[in-house]
Protein backbone atom coordinates (compact mmCIF):
# COMPACT_ATOMS: atom_id res chain seq x y z
CA UNK A 1 0.00 0.00 0.00
CA UNK A 2 1.26 3.58 -0.78
CA UNK A 3 0.36 6.70 0.94
CA UNK A 4 -0.11 9.54 -1.96
CA UNK A 5 3.64 11.40 -1.49
CA UNK A 6 4.73 10.64 1.72
CA UNK A 7 4.23 7.70 4.78
CA UNK A 8 1.34 8.49 7.17
CA UNK A 9 2.78 10.66 10.13
CA UNK A 10 2.60 7.50 12.30
CA UNK A 11 4.62 5.47 10.36
CA UNK A 12 7.86 7.53 10.89
CA UNK A 13 7.16 7.62 14.30
CA UNK A 14 8.93 4.93 16.35
CA UNK A 15 7.48 4.03 19.55
CA UNK A 16 10.81 5.20 21.47
CA UNK A 17 10.16 8.47 19.77
CA UNK A 18 7.50 9.57 22.11
CA UNK A 19 8.18 10.98 25.29
CA UNK A 20 5.27 12.41 27.07
CA UNK A 21 6.39 13.93 30.80
CA UNK A 22 9.49 16.14 30.05
CA UNK A 23 10.84 19.14 31.06
CA UNK A 24 12.53 21.62 29.49
CA UNK A 25 14.49 24.78 31.24
CA UNK A 26 14.05 27.24 28.02
CA UNK A 27 12.76 26.80 24.18
CA UNK A 28 16.69 26.03 23.58
CA UNK A 29 16.76 23.12 25.73
CA UNK A 30 13.49 22.10 24.36
CA UNK A 31 15.11 22.22 20.75
CA UNK A 32 17.94 19.93 21.68
CA UNK A 33 15.66 17.20 23.33
CA UNK A 34 13.26 17.39 20.64
CA UNK A 35 16.73 17.23 18.00
CA UNK A 36 18.30 14.07 20.62
CA UNK A 37 15.26 12.32 20.38
CA UNK A 38 15.88 12.04 16.34
CA UNK A 39 19.80 11.21 17.16
CA UNK A 40 18.52 8.47 19.07
CA UNK A 41 16.64 6.89 16.58
CA UNK A 42 19.09 7.13 14.09
CA UNK A 43 17.34 9.65 11.64
CA UNK A 44 20.17 12.25 11.78
CA UNK A 45 23.90 13.28 12.56
CA UNK A 46 24.31 15.34 15.42
CA UNK A 47 25.07 18.66 13.41
CA UNK A 48 21.34 18.82 12.29
CA UNK A 49 20.76 19.80 16.02
CA UNK A 50 22.36 22.73 15.41
CA UNK A 51 20.95 23.59 12.15
CA UNK A 52 17.12 23.39 14.40
CA UNK A 53 18.44 25.73 16.55
CA UNK A 54 19.98 27.97 13.99
CA UNK A 55 16.07 27.80 12.24
CA UNK A 56 14.59 28.94 15.02
CA UNK A 57 16.90 31.96 15.29
CA UNK A 58 15.56 32.98 11.62
CA UNK A 59 12.04 31.94 12.33
CA UNK A 60 9.88 30.63 14.77
CA UNK A 61 8.86 27.34 14.93
CA UNK A 62 5.83 27.99 17.18
CA UNK A 63 2.48 27.08 15.03
CA UNK A 64 -0.31 27.74 17.79
CA UNK A 65 -2.43 25.25 19.61
CA UNK A 66 0.67 25.38 22.12
CA UNK A 67 2.67 23.43 19.58
CA UNK A 68 6.19 23.93 18.28
CA UNK A 69 7.68 22.18 14.60
CA UNK A 70 11.40 22.16 15.47
CA UNK A 71 13.06 21.44 12.39
CA UNK A 72 16.22 21.82 10.78
CA UNK A 73 17.63 24.53 8.09
CA UNK A 74 17.80 23.91 4.38
CA UNK A 75 21.72 23.55 4.87
CA UNK A 76 20.74 20.88 7.74
CA UNK A 77 19.37 18.03 5.33
CA UNK A 78 22.62 17.06 4.76
CA UNK A 79 22.59 15.66 7.95
CA UNK A 80 19.32 13.59 7.99
CA UNK A 81 19.71 10.08 7.73
CA UNK A 82 16.30 9.16 7.53
CA UNK A 83 12.65 10.67 7.38
CA UNK A 84 11.10 10.35 11.00
CA UNK A 85 9.07 12.23 13.73
CA UNK A 86 9.23 12.38 17.39
CA UNK A 87 6.75 13.90 19.67
CA UNK A 88 7.41 15.42 22.88
CA UNK A 89 5.43 17.03 25.37
CA UNK A 90 5.88 19.31 28.45
CA UNK A 91 3.16 19.24 30.87
CA UNK A 92 4.48 22.36 32.87
CA UNK A 93 4.96 24.01 29.37
CA UNK A 94 7.81 25.93 27.48
CA UNK A 95 8.31 29.71 26.96
CA UNK A 96 8.89 29.89 23.15
CA UNK A 97 9.31 33.47 22.74
CA UNK A 98 6.21 34.48 25.04
CA UNK A 99 4.48 31.51 23.56
CA UNK A 100 2.89 28.79 25.83
CA UNK A 101 4.19 25.49 23.94
CA UNK A 102 2.99 21.72 25.28
CA UNK A 103 4.05 20.04 22.37
CA UNK A 104 7.16 19.84 20.44
CA UNK A 105 6.97 17.81 16.94
CA UNK A 106 10.56 17.13 15.66
CA UNK A 107 11.05 16.77 12.13
CA UNK A 108 13.73 15.20 9.54
CA UNK A 109 13.07 14.62 6.28
CA UNK A 110 15.35 13.98 3.31
CA UNK A 111 14.55 16.39 -0.07
CA UNK A 112 11.14 17.86 -0.10
CA UNK A 113 10.10 15.59 2.60
CA UNK A 114 9.60 17.73 5.19
CA UNK A 115 6.84 19.51 3.09
CA UNK A 116 4.68 16.74 2.89
CA UNK A 117 5.47 16.31 6.93
CA UNK A 118 4.53 19.57 7.78
CA UNK A 119 1.06 19.52 5.20
CA UNK A 120 -0.10 16.11 7.54
CA UNK A 121 0.70 17.63 10.54
CA UNK A 122 -1.03 20.56 10.02
CA UNK A 123 -4.11 18.72 9.35
CA UNK A 124 -3.82 17.54 13.29
CA UNK A 125 -2.35 20.46 15.10
CA UNK A 126 -4.31 23.55 13.62
CA UNK A 127 -7.40 21.69 14.43
CA UNK A 128 -8.19 23.11 18.27
CA UNK A 129 -9.71 19.95 19.42
CA UNK A 130 -6.96 17.53 17.88
CA UNK A 131 -3.91 19.95 19.64
CA UNK A 132 -5.99 19.67 22.72
CA UNK A 133 -6.15 15.44 22.49
CA UNK A 134 -2.44 15.79 21.32
CA UNK A 135 -1.62 18.64 24.33
CA UNK A 136 -3.27 16.03 27.25
CA UNK A 137 -2.19 12.81 25.91
CA UNK A 138 -0.29 10.28 28.60
CA UNK A 139 0.07 7.17 25.95
CA UNK A 140 1.69 6.70 23.27
CA UNK A 141 -1.62 5.07 21.81
CA UNK A 142 -3.24 8.24 21.92
CA UNK A 143 -0.30 10.41 20.49
CA UNK A 144 -0.50 6.82 17.64
CA UNK A 145 -4.60 7.35 17.23
CA UNK A 146 -3.78 11.17 16.49
CA UNK A 147 -1.35 10.62 13.84
CA UNK A 148 -3.02 7.91 11.80
CA UNK A 149 -4.47 8.67 8.63
CA UNK A 150 -7.73 9.75 8.56
CA UNK A 151 -10.09 9.47 5.26
CA UNK A 152 -12.27 11.85 6.62
CA UNK A 153 -9.55 14.14 7.16
CA UNK A 154 -10.09 15.65 3.12
CA UNK A 155 -9.58 19.13 5.98
CA UNK A 156 -13.56 20.58 4.90
CA UNK A 157 -13.53 23.98 7.09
Amino acid sequence: MTEETAPGLSALLAESSIRLDLTATDQDDAIRQTGAALLEVDAIDVAYIDAMLEREKSISTFVGEGVAIPHGTLAGKDSVKKDAIVVLRFPDGVDWDGNDVRVCVGIAARGNGHIALLSQLAIVLLDPDKAAVLRAATTSAEVYELLKPDPQDGYSP
